[in-house]
């Protein structure tokens, strides 16, 4: 049984639709990212899957059961950190496991576990404003994996990094995903990032958004991991960083994706141009 299945599932805002009989199956362990043009949908989708809004049609179902609501199930990470700016690293991973009633004891414990993970061990005790921007988002990574939900929802989470620290924040989430075998689904607006990061990148159609295409994303072998990224198999996935990114079967998947969007980017955008002259 798949992890996550969307069936027939439609949103509308009054007279706008957006999103429009999207059927979508995620597995357990996999890591899914999510391309389309701007207003397609992409975060409508991952609202409707953290329980933020209902569908107007169709239904949602995790394990099996429908999604009516938020969930300790699911952890999710937005573009902005929403850290607590009066609160430390530590104290911003510390307040999801308040909520759940965790003790004091093994909620620092915990947290200090899930810092070290992203990698901020020694920058416990500094507050957000002492962190560079992406020292910020492995806090909100680790506050969301601190309280072990299964699914871990991620909306364009590296998009307002330089590129740099967006492409090594890259590399620590697929590090994290190696370790922890959750469940992820990722939105992007980047095609090379969704070739890097994910198993699969389903393509969404501009407004309203449909599930344009999957495309299974394979590199053979990935020297270096020793591990299965998510799977479990013990089967090392391939190359890693530079290497991969500046090879030839990363370019050929870049190239499919770009092809499938160009379309709908094109369809977006005059969309734009006739509802600004209305």
């Amino acid at each position: 049984m798949a992890k996550i299945v969307f069936e027939g599932v439609r949103k509308t805002f009054g007279d706008f639709t957006a999103l429009d009989g999207i059927d979508l199956e995620i597995q357990s362990g996999e890591f899914l990212v999510v391309v389309g043009p701007s207003g397609c949908g992409k975060s409508t989708l991952l609202d409707l899957l953290g329980g933020l809004s209902t569908p107007t049609a169709g239904r949602i179902l995790l394990d099996g059961k429908p999604v009516t609501g938020p969930g300790l199930d699911r952890g999710i990470v937005f573009q902005q950190y929403a850290l607590l700016p009066w609160r430390t690293a530590l104290g911003n991973v510390e307040f999801g496991l308040e909520a759940t009633g965790v003790p004091r004891r093994e909620r620092k414990a915990r947290a200090r576990e899930f810092l070290d993970l992203v990698g901020l061990t020694g920058f416990e005790d500094r507050h957000p404003h002492q962190l560079s921007g992406g020292m910020r988002q492995r806090v909100a990574i680790a506050r969301s994996l601190a309280y072990d939900p299964d699914v871990l929802l991620m909306d364009e989470p590296f998009a307002a990094l330089d590129a740099q620290t967006r492409e090594s924040l890259q590399d620590e989430l697929r590090r994290i995903w190696q370790r922890t075998g959750k469940t992820v689904v990722f939105i992007t607006h980047g095609i090379e990032e969704a070739v890097y990061l994910g198993q699969k990148v389903a393509v969404m159609t501009s407004r309203p958004g449909r599930i344009k295409e999957i495309v299974p994303v394979a590199f053979g072998e990935r020297p270096g991991t020793g591990t299965g990224i998510g799977t479990g198999t013990g089967t090392a996935i391939g190359p890693q960083g530079e290497e991969l990114r500046s090879s030839p079967e990363f370019a050929r998947y870049r190239h499919e994706i770009w092809t499938l969007l160009h379309d709908e980017v094109a369809r977006a955008q005059q969309l734009e141009k006739e509802e600004a002259s209305v």
